[in-house]
């Protein structure tokens, strides 16, 4: 058989900031966010160098608790083992969700937590250590953007992995 050289022309653009990424910068950061340990490092110049995130670098997580007071044990347990940068806990949502064949109806506690995507895992698989729930809702939803300042600071709260 015969070997056909191509030449592959890769164009990356950099949806964030609307540019073609092939500038020293974003290949630099592309480079750094390679490894995993450098991830944080990429993260930080890219937002350094362009004034803002990598999308889906934070996220917010939803979980549903019974009551308050599980609410507030799980987020005070999730904060001091620094998981998470801040948590909301909502009181009072009403609730329907289908289970074990029929229509529920409840009022739960929903809690907003605030983290780095890289510790999503070890979040939930707290959360599910210790939920009263057999099942408990832990929904993740990257942070496309928001404010610099804030992002920053998460960054400084939630150590890396």
């Amino acid at each position: 058989t015969k070997c056909i050289e191509k030449e592959i022309n890769v164009q990356i653009f950099c949806a964030r900031c609307k540019t073609s990424a092939q500038d020293g910068v974003h290949v630099l950061v592309l480079s750094v966010s390679m490894y995993p340990g450098l991830r944080s490092i990429g993260v930080r110049l890219h937002s350094a160098l362009t004034g803002s995130f990598v999308p889906g670098h934070h996220s917010v997580l939803l979980i549903n608790s019974p009551n308050e007071q599980a609410a507030k044990d799980i987020g005070r347990a999730i904060m001091e083992r620094r998981l998470a940068a801040s948590i909301n806990i909502l009181s009072r949502t009403s609730t329907m969700y289908y289970w074990k064949g029929e229509v529920q109806d409840a009022s739960e506690v929903l809690m907003l937590v605030k983290t780095k995507t890289s510790r999503i895992q070890q979040l939930v698989e707290y959360v599910r250590s210790v939920h009263p729930y057999s099942n408990p809702e832990v929904l993740s939803f990257p942070v496309e953007d928001g404010s610099r300042a804030y992002m920053e600071w998460m960054d400084e709260a939630v150590p890396d992995d």
